[in-house]
């Protein structure tokens, strides 16, 4: 029987100048995340770059 695990990691957790990690290489070794939405963390140049 295959196992299968989801890795799982928050990103666009940055703020103007104030970037927290790099997103796109946590990217390439994660198979789901969860996007700053804004409210604690994160902006909409932020957002838009992850999301991309």
């Amino acid at each position: 029987m295959a196992v299968s695990v989801d890795l799982n990691s928050d990103l666009g957790e940055g703020f103007g100048a104030w970037r927290m990690g790099d997103d796109a290489l946590i990217m390439d070794h994660v198979t789901s995340v969860n996007i700053a939405c804004g409210f604690h963390a994160g902006d909409p140049e932020i957002m838009i770059t992850t999301v991309e």
